[in-house]
């Protein structure tokens, strides 16, 4: 494989690799903490990801939500005018880490002891929640129960 010269990268890429690239956006402990709520648990308002189990400090969740809006992996949708407030919803580029997930999820329940496996009912949940963003509409995408 040849490496292309530091000026052709693409902005802000450190080389070629699409592993290294992904890494860069979303390799840190956090990012897919904040994606695996949007997919698994239909969280979508910043206080239901602060209060998530693995306690995610507010600065570095503001940070990582605007960093998947700019990248184009979620979109900020406002839900209230005063205060302003946002729900974060999914694209389907986000939404098209959804095998990345469930693939680290499938490794880690083979090779990591005590963590928890998805239900096939979840799966399916999952899946459709996804098929509806692909599919444009992120609001309908909540599989929340009303």
């Amino acid at each position: 494989m040849s490496c292309l010269p530091c000026s052709e990268l693409p902005p802000g890429a450190r080389s070629i690799c699409p592993i290294a690239n992904t890494l860069d956006l979303i390799g840190d402990r956090w990012t897919l903490l904040v994606v695996r709520d949007l997919l698994f648990f239909d969280k979508h308002r910043f206080g239901d990801f602060a209060a998530s189990m693995e306690g995610i400090p507010t600065n570095i969740l503001a940070d990582r939500l605007r960093r998947l809006e700019d990248a184009g992996v979620v979109t900020k949708v406002p839900y209230s005018t005063r205060p302003q407030r946002f729900e974060y919803h999914l694209t389907p580029k986000g939404a098209d880490l959804l095998p990345v997930l469930l693939a680290m999820a499938e490794w880690a329940g083979r090779h990591v002891p005590g963590v928890g496996k998805a239900t096939p009912e979840m799966i399916e949940r999952i899946q459709e929640a996804v098929r509806k963003v692909k599919e444009g509409s992120p609001e309908a995408a909540s599989t929340k129960q009303a």
